[in-house]
């Protein structure tokens, strides 16, 4: 039976975390240059005077922490910057296009997906990639002013923004990625050690999505990041469970905390558990398995983990450290350590984060909210142009001028002087 909306409702996207999407940047197009001509009482040879086009704005990702997900971007995927004003008489030039910045978490890597280059990856915070330039505005007639060509009436349009289809991938950033099977305590060690209340539950993949809690030392003005994903279950490279798309979250992480049920609640046996997810992180990625990790022993509360944990370290010779999230044996312990693995530098109070935002100044930048607020009130109404964006009807007598695709090796008119007579003639500023 097909699901039919009621009257009254409409279909929406319901999604709360987003790592991947596509979007469609484009620049802003650069304003047309004028053909215009001084027209002043008392004035009688004015000259030229068309102002040049303003430059199209810019399509900007800025890294912002405060942001976790793509999910602005999945909702909003035409990011259209705003297109340079055309000049003016008076030798007036176009106001420039804004620029476009759109925050996104760190860790996002841009993609062509048309050509599969790799155009950035947004890492720290306030860190600006330009992904397609806007257009340089064009030029006035004022120009082509010189002794020989008084009155010119060539100019030049704007040039087109840069357009590109991309595919944005979040790959977290933290210090240290909590591995395990499904209920072996990473969301409770996650909400032990730090502020991030993940979801608890008594059953298997309560974690559907990503989590990145921050281990803060308050005494010393240090901290950490911990990211927690779902978790991975025998043959997941095939498919099964959740899969392990997930692990990009953990590929940047420094450390890889094993979580493992020691007590075996579910009828597994942790050493089983251990060697399939080291199988898991292989195929995902052999790098993965030369990274620094930490076998942590969890549910030690239970009285048959006691035995298994001996047993396990003649399994795998591999010495765990015993914790338990419900009576917080081990926790501060683990803690200490991985401060003492990461050494995270401290930050004095009061510091300001450091910003490596460098716009042009001539130009202001909006965000993607301001795009969606110019689209639901409609626009502005465009604004009339004059020479070649002109679309009235020439008088009797009167040539229009005509538009040129650059300025040439000498702008102007070439079959006035030529370029031997050039070298030798004299200009007057008028």
């Amino acid at each position: 039976m097909a699901f039919q909306l009621q009257e009254g409702f409409s279909a929406v996207k319901t999604r709360q975390f987003v790592d991947t999407v596509a979007v469609h940047a484009r620049a802003g197009k650069g304003g047309n240059g004028v053909c215009s001509f001084r027209r002043e009482k008392f004035v009688p040879r004015g000259g030229p005077d068309g102002g040049d086009g303003g430059h199209g704005g810019d399509v900007v990702f800025c890294g912002d922490e405060d942001v976790d997900s793509l999910v602005a971007l999945f909702f909003e995927s035409r990011l259209f910057a705003e297109n340079g004003q055309p000049g003016g008489g008076r030798r007036m030039k176009g106001r420039n296009g804004q620029h476009l910045v759109i925050p996104v978490p760190l860790g996002t890597m841009v993609v062509d997906e048309e050509t599969g280059e790799e155009l950035g990856d947004v890492v720290a915070h306030d860190q600006l990639l330009v992904v397609a330039r806007g257009g340089r505005g064009g030029l006035g007639n004022v120009h082509w002013k010189r002794a020989d060509h008084q009155a010119p009436r060539e100019f030049t349009p704007g040039t087109e923004g840069e357009e590109r289809r991309l595919r944005l991938d979040l790959r977290m950033m933290a210090d240290a990625g909590l591995v395990g099977f499904p209920s072996a305590g990473k969301s409770s060690l996650l909400r032990c050690i730090s502020r991030a209340r993940p979801k608890v539950a008594a059953y298997p993949f309560t974690t559907l999505k990503p989590i990145i809690g921050t281990v803060v030392d308050q005494e010393k003005f240090t901290s950490f990041r911990v990211a927690d994903i779902p978790g991975l279950i025998e043959d997941a490279h095939l498919g099964s469970g959740l899969g392990f798309d997930f692990l990009r979250h953990i590929e940047r992480s420094r450390i890889l905390v094993f979580v493992l049920d020691m007590a075996g609640v579910d009828g597994r046996q942790p050493w089983d558990d251990y060697r399939a997810l080291l199988h898991e992180l292989k195929m995902r990625d052999p790098a993965l398995l030369e990274r620094e990790r930490l076998v942590l022993a969890n549910k030690m509360d239970l009285p048959e983990a006691a035995g298994k944990l001996a047993q396990f370290e003649r399994e795998t010779g591999e010495v765990p450290l015993p914790i338990s999230t419900v009576s917080r044996e081990g926790v501060p312990e683990l803690v200490q350590l991985l401060f003492d693995m990461i050494q995270p530098q401290p930050r004095l109070p009061g510091q300001a984060r450091r910003t490596t935002r460098s716009l042009r100044s001539a130009q202001t930048a909006r965000s993607i909210r301001t795009l969606r607020e110019g689209r639901k009130s409609g626009g502005r109404a465009p604004r009339k142009t004059q020479g070649a964006a002109s679309t009235d009807q020439p008088r009797k007598g009167y040539t229009p001028p005509r538009p040129l695709e650059g300025r040439g090796e000498h702008p102007g008119a070439e079959d006035v002087v030529s370029d031997t007579n050039l070298e030798g003639a004299t200009f007057l500023e008028l």
